[in-house]
C-alpha cells in the first residue's frame, strides 16, 4: 500500500505502471461528459518544501462540501517533513471546479487560506478565499456504507510513469464497497472494469451516489489494480464537516 501523497520526487520512486498503459485519469476509466461532477476540485500546490531547502510541486483531488470549503485527504498538506499541518495554508494552493476539461472550460479558481486536520482520519478541509456559489456542493451521507454498495469516484490523477502529471480531463468510474471498516471503506474496481482505480494526483478524490458524498481517496496499491483501495468514510465526518464549515 502507498500513499497518494502527489509527492513529485517520490512519484518517480514509487512508479509501478507500464509504459504502454500510461494515459492520463483514473486507470481505466472513462471521460466525465460536460456540465457534471463540478463539485469536483483540482488542487494545484507550489513551493512544496522538501528537507533538503528545496521545493516542488504537486496536485490533489477534492471535493466541494460548503461554499467556502474543499474536503481532500489530509496528507495533501504537510511540512517538510511529511507531518500533516493545520492552520495557515503551508503553500501556494489554487482549488478549480465547475469545469470537466480544461481544453475548452476554465471553471472557477479560488485561492486556499487555511487547512484543519481531522482527528482520526486521513482527511482536511481547506478554505477558500472566496465562496464558490455557481457550482452546488456535495452533502455528506450520514448512512453506513454497506458491501456490496456501488459508488462513483471522479478525479484529476495520472498514472503513474517516469513524467506522470494530472489528467486535463476529468475521469470518472465505478467501484464496488468491498469492506468497512470505523473510520474508513475499502473499495474494488467494478465498471468500466475491475481494475478501475485511483491513481497519482487522485487523493481526496469523492467516491459518491448522486448528490451524497460517501468517501474520499485515502490510500491504495500502484494502479491500475483489482485490488482493495483504502478510503475514509464520510458519515464518520459528517458531524465534524458540519460544525466546521458552519
Amino acid at each position: 500500500m502507498r500513499l497518494r501523497a502527489l509527492l513529485a520526487a517520490a512519484v518517480l520512486t514509487i512508479s509501478t505502471a507500464p509504459a504502454a498503459l500510461a494515459a492520463p485519469g483514473i486507470a481505466h476509466g472513462s471521460d466525465v461528459p460536460p456540465g457534471q461532477f463540478g463539485f469536483v476540485a483540482k488542487l494545484a500546490m507550489t513551493k512544496i518544501p522538501r528537507p533538503d531547502g528545496s521545493t516542488y510541486s504537486s496536485y490533489c483531488t477534492g471535493a466541494l462540501v460548503a461554499p467556502g470549503w474543499v474536503l481532500t485527504t489530509g496528507h495533501c498538506f504537510h511540512d517538510a517533513q511529511r507531518n500533516r499541518v493545520s492552520g495557515k495554508t503551508p503553500y501556494p494552493t489554487t482549488a478549480t471546479l465547475g469545469l470537466v476539461d480544461e481544453a475548452t472550460e476554465s471553471g472557477v479558481a479560488r485561492k486556499v487560506t487555511e487547512v484543519v486536520q481531522a482527528t482520526g482520519s486521513d482527511v482536511a478541509l481547506i478554505k477558500l478565499d472566496t465562496p464558490v456559489t455557481t457550482v452546488a456542493p456535495l452533502k455528506l451521507s450520514h448512512a453506513v456504507p454497506k458491501v456490496g454498495q456501488q459508488l462513483t469516484l471522479a478525479g484529476w490523477g495520472s498514472l503513474t510513469g517516469t513524467d506522470p502529471k494530472p489528467a486535463t480531463r476529468m475521469q470518472q468510474g465505478t467501484v464496488a464497497v468491498a469492506k468497512v471498516e470505523q473510520a474508513t471503506l475499502g473499495v474494488r474496481g467494478a465498471a468500466p472494469d475491475i481494475t478501475t482505480s485511483a491513481c497519482l494526483y487522485d487523493s481526496g478524490a469523492p467516491y459518491f451516489t448522486g448528490t451524497e458524498l460517501v468517501a474520499i481517496e485515502a490510500t491504495g496499491p500502484g494502479c491500475p489494480h483489482a485490488g482493495i483501495e483504502t478510503t475514509s468514510r464520510a458519515d464518520v465526518l459528517a458531524t465534524w464537516v458540519a460544525k466546521s464549515t458552519a
